[in-house]
């Protein structure tokens, strides 16, 4: 079984409040991790631009990040419209085909 690895960059959203945001994105961590199919799931701040946030995620497969979006613990984080997505890339090994499918 191969997992799947994706890296999104993610900011605040205009006028969002940089603390609230924080505290969300731990907790939003937290409880990810413990889903089934999640394999890691980290969030890391920007140092130098600290409204920026790269998350690492890895999961047993595609399936298992789309019900990552349908759980509650996801859609009370999104509702609170905190941040934004810059991008999100799959992520595999050096030399590795191109993914297949769609999220």
């Amino acid at each position: 079984m191969s997992e799947y690895v994706i890296s999104a960059g993610i900011e605040l959203q205009d006028g969002a409040d940089q603390k609230q945001a924080e505290a969300g994105l731990r907790l939003l961590a937290e409880q990810t991790r413990s889903e089934p199919g999640c394999i890691r799931f980290e969030i890391r701040q920007n140092l130098k631009e600290p409204h920026k946030f790269t998350l690492w995620e890895c999961w047993e497969n595609r399936q298992a990040l789309a019900d990552h979006f349908e759980m509650p613990h996801t859609k009370a984080y999104l509702a609170q419209n905190l941040t934004e997505v810059n991008y999100i890339e799959e992520l595999g090994e050096v030399g590795q085909a191109s993914c297949t499918g769609t999220v």
